[in-house]
């Protein structure tokens, strides 16, 4: 639903060290991403156990970890094309163990709040299908609004799995919608795949550019 490391620039594809970047496999980010690929299975068996305290600091670590491995890829010069869709797929994944998670240990509230959790869903599956249907792939932009999005899916969903309050769990399922929609008018704009587009202004900038 949600999306961290910066695309290498276009200006840059003819580059022989940038085009090795491109396809790394093994890399450190990745790694991370594969943990908290397979740690966001684990939550399901949390929740299962009813271990509410260990599921919110499983995710807890688990969210924070996303922001990890976009300023590892940085720091150690490790993007690659591979990086970001794993990035992409490893968050669907921890959000989608969060839902379920979440379903099962507090089913008699969320029942109550699904308007509020159908529309980024709804929103999600539209930016991914058309994604699919414009480039046979699904986007992986990790843009602005997508960032600020998952500190207000972690705040969220730590007040709702507390029992604080449901207010922030609404207003990032709203932001979440909206990032999601970003999303959408991103795959329209651009003519072809691209990974880490910031803003739709700057995939306007980068249409722009390549139609000189």
């Amino acid at each position: 639903m949600m999306q961290s490391t910066p695309d290498i620039p276009p200006s840059a594809e003819t580059d022989p060290q940038v085009s090795s970047l491109k396809n790394r496999y093994l890399t450190i980010p990745n790694v991370i991403s594969i943990v908290r690929l397979v740690g966001s299975v684990g939550l399901i068996g949390l929740a299962v156990q009813e271990a509410s305290t260990a599921f919110v600091v499983g995710f807890v670590v688990l969210s924070l970890s996303d922001n990890l491995d976009g300023r590892l890829a940085r720091w150690l010069n490790q993007r690659s094309d591979l990086g970001a869709r794993l990035d992409s797929v490893s968050d669907a994944v921890l959000y989608s163990c969060l839902l379920i998670g979440s379903l099962v240990l507090k089913w008699d509230i969320l029942r109550q709040e699904f308007a509020w959790l159908l529309l980024p869903l709804i929103s999600y599956a539209a930016s991914c299908c058309y994604g699919l249907f414009k480039y046979g792939r699904i986007p992986s932009y990790h843009t602005r609004g997508a960032k600020s999005s998952q500190w207000l899916v972690l705040a969220g969903a730590i007040a709702m799995l507390l029992d604080w309050s449901l207010w922030p769990m609404r207003i990032a399922a709203t932001f979440v919608t909206l990032a999601n929609l970003e999303a959408v008018l991103i795959t329209y704009t651009l003519p072809e795949w691209t990974a880490d587009v910031l803003s739709l202004r700057d995939a306007r900038l980068q249409r722009s550019d390549s139609t000189g």
